[in-house]
């Protein structure tokens, strides 16, 4: 019972994760450096800092817990994942939230899960390990059906079809730009093993363990914030785009700070649901160096669905569709496979 409200908590964040880039598609006439800046303030900043609030010990202070060892690794693979949300997003302008999603997080699921546990020491040819392995596997066989639905519709779309769906389709930059994002993006797994003892010193200090984690991936977020917004700033004056801030209405600002509040609440919520998911995983060492896989996957079901009801897909032929949902079984599958075993 406690494995099921883990993977319960976890679905929730990471259907609010798939759902944040539909709320951008409702900002106004900004360049994309800068609503991504703006919802990046959100995402990376405001929220994840709510959320470490309620991991603080009392008579403590997040400056306290975060002088424990580890926090300029976080920071640092933070860095380091924020190249990676950059190219994210640009996967996703490029492929369209399915295919873009896709690719990206199956290359961040195999890398985020198998790196912290070979790091860690786990050996993954026996044992626990070997079940980690196995499931990442499973889980990269499925994305990697769902890509090949992607090609399948791809190949089947005339020019004007490909534009109509996806405004900026292009498949060969696309899948190079999300192959780089995924790897990049595993290292916002690293950044929070980084920060193991700092979650020790919340729980030694009495807080609750389902917030514990808050604290660590504010500080990776933080890293990552540094990272886009210097380069977001950088293509504001280069673009000369930085009056978007300012030339817009009243009405039209407003509407889009609310849509980029929005978006980031959706996206910080898958990490604030791992965190707390990854709380009932406390007895299942499994479980946990799986955790990051599981959340991929759910991100790429959930991905996937809003592609359909956003018509990504619209006019693919019968056989792409079977192929779809034959690799989002296969990542069902996936999430279920460590307690099979």
């Amino acid at each position: 019972m406690e494995i099921l409200i883990g993977l319960l908590i976890i679905a929730v964040g990471s259907f609010g994760q798939s759902s944040s880039y539909v709320p951008i598609r409702k900002v106004k006439e900004w360049s994309w450096e800068s609503f991504w800046l703006i919802q990046g303030l959100f995402a990376w900043l405001v929220f994840p800092y709510l959320g470490a609030l309620l991991a603080i010990p009392s008579g403590s202070s997040l400056m306290q817990l975060w002088s424990a060892d580890g926090s300029w690794g976080c920071i640092v693979y933070g860095m380091l994942w924020g190249v990676g949300g950059l190219t994210f997003g640009l996967s996703m302008r490029y492929l369209g939230v399915a295919l873009g999603q896709s690719i990206a997080l199956g290359t961040c699921a195999g890398f985020g899960t198998l790196l912290p546990a070979i790091f860690g020491g786990m050996d993954l040819f026996h044992g626990d390990g070997l079940i980690v392995l196995i499931g990442v596997c499973i889980t990269l066989a499925g994305i990697a059906v769902i890509g090949y639905a992607g090609s399948l519709r791809a190949q089947n779309m005339t020019e004007e079809e490909k534009k109509a769906a996806i405004k900026d389709f292009a498949l060969t930059k696309g899948l190079l730009v999300a192959l780089l994002a995924g790897v990049m993006s595993a290292c916002f797994n690293l950044g929070l093993e980084s920060g193991n003892e700092i979650v020790a010193e919340v729980k030694a200090g009495g807080a609750s363990e389902l917030f514990a984690l808050n604290p660590v991936i504010l500080l990776v977020t933080i890293g990552g914030f540094l990272t886009n917004a210097s380069y977001c700033i950088f293509q504001n004056i280069k673009n000369k785009t930085g009056k978007d801030y300012f030339s817009v209405s009243k009405g039209t600002l407003l509407n889009n700070v609310l849509f980029c509040a929005l978006a980031g609440v959706l996206w910080y919520s898958q990490f604030f649901g791992l965190g707390m998911g990854k709380s009932y995983f406390t007895d299942s060492p499994v479980m946990l160096a799986f955790s990051w896989s599981i959340l991929m996957s759910l991100n790429v079901i959930f991905s996937n669905f809003w592609g359909i009801i956003l018509k990504e897909w619209q006019g693919a032929s019968t056989k792409t569709i079977i192929v779809l949902v034959a690799g989002i079984c296969i990542l069902i599958f996936s999430l279920l496979f460590p307690n099979l075993v």
